[in-house]
């Protein structure tokens, strides 16, 4: 990625790009387990019968689509790039889901709403894209209701031999291989492994939602550590 801008207007340039193909190349890199990963979150968001719901870094809001199959609550999408933004809302028109899902271009780290406004804040693979990491997380807790939910799926990084040299190989000389090769964009899929590398996962990213204002935090890693949710609560008042 170029340095000589922002990495948020990096971060809208790159998906702006690769819109087109996001979709296709999640699945196909992912050989369609991303779709298992998501609903394992949906379920659990699902189990806490939201009534306000806010995806942060929604892109072609299949998240948002897939939590629409469980609840008939109002779910508001939010993303940086209007391309990918562009994407869901055709793919919401098509499955009918107009009524019940919003999108809307939003920065994460400077959101639209009210305090208190949602009883879930939900993200998949979008925090680790935030420009300051502490700064969107606290802004997730402050349009949270007191005691509301926040849950977050991201990319983490496996422990374990033989997983993490697989791992390790496919990310940093396939992945970018074949991501450029189909989105015919340079950075975006070299861009990935990096930001994977940076991100703070596990008991660190803990910490960080316990400093943003989050208890009752969790984390429950999915194939081999490859992916994680992340679960926690804002704090009730006085603790």
């Amino acid at each position: 990625m170029t340095t000589n801008i922002g990495k948020k207007e990096q971060v809208r340039i790159m998906f702006d790009n690769i819109a087109h193909k996001y979709d296709f190349l999640n699945h196909f890199l992912s050989a369609g387990i991303d779709r298992g990963w998501r609903s394992k979150m949906v379920k659990m968001v699902a189990k806490n019968k939201p009534t306000a719901v806010l995806d942060v870094a929604t892109g072609t809001a299949d998240l948002a689509i897939a939590l629409a199959k469980y609840t008939s609550s109002p779910i508001v999408g939010i993303d940086i790039s209007n391309g990918m933004l562009d994407i869901g809302r055709e793919k919401i028109k098509y499955r009918g889901r107009s009524q019940q899902i919003m999108l809307q271009q939003a920065d994460s780290e400077d959101l639209p709403f009210e305090e208190g406004r949602f009883d879930v804040v939900m993200v998949a693979f979008g925090v680790r894209n935030f420009e300051t990491l502490d700064k969107g997380l606290s802004e997730m807790q402050r349009v949270l209701r007191s005691g509301g939910m926040v849950a977050i799926l991201e990319f983490s990084r496996p422990r374990t031999f033989p997983i993490k040299q697989l791992y390790q190989f496919y990310f940093k000389f396939m992945l970018p291989f074949l991501g450029r090769l189909i989105s015919r964009d340079k950075s975006a899929y070299t861009y990935l492994p990096d930001s994977v590398g940076q991100f703070p996962d596990g008991h660190d990213f803990l910490n960080h939602l316990h400093q943003a204002g989050f208890d009752k935090t969790s984390e429950r890693r999915l194939s081999f550590g490859i992916a994680t949710i992340y679960t926690g609560h804002k704090m009730m008042p006085g603790q």
